[in-house]
């Protein structure tokens, strides 16, 4: 019988450049389940790889809930088939919400350029405007 490798919580946070507050939060929302020695938290490599895709999916901006719904999909009987075509689904919709985001922040950009060169354009006839009534003592 092989015996299971657990991984303490300092090598985790290490490795993944997080603090154990981070892990316990990912436990308390039921991502991750250490096996518990007495008040020491140790993680199988399950749980490693769990954090792995939990810390890419917050990369790609996608929601602890969302994260959550995609890697418990591979617990079911349809197992990676249905994972991936949820991954593809939030992938797609990511994808969309960061191309409006973009949208929107170019037309903003577009429109502070305009004000700006309006702003501009005034400030320098006020200033012509004041040196000819400029008084002389």
């Amino acid at each position: 019988m092989a015996t299971e490798t657990f991984i303490g919580i300092t090598e985790l946070t290490e490795e993944f450049g997080i603090t154990t507050r981070t892990l316990r939060f990912y436990e308390d929302r039921k991502l991750l389940s250490p096996f518990r020695r007495g008040r020491k938290r140790l993680y199988r490599p399950r749980d490693r790889i769990r954090l792995k895709l939990i810390l890419r999916g917050k990369r790609l901006g996608l929601s602890l809930d969302e994260i959550a719904e995609i890697i418990d999909l591979y617990d079911e009987t349809s197992g990676p088939q249905k994972q991936i075509d949820k991954l593809l689904e939030r992938i797609e919709a990511r994808r969309a919400a960061l191309k409006r985001q973009r949208q929107d922040i170019d037309d903003a950009l577009a429109e502070l350029a305009t004000v700006e060169k309006k702003a501009r354009t005034h400030l320098k006839g006020l200033v012509v405007e004041t040196s000819k009534t400029s008084i002389t003592i």
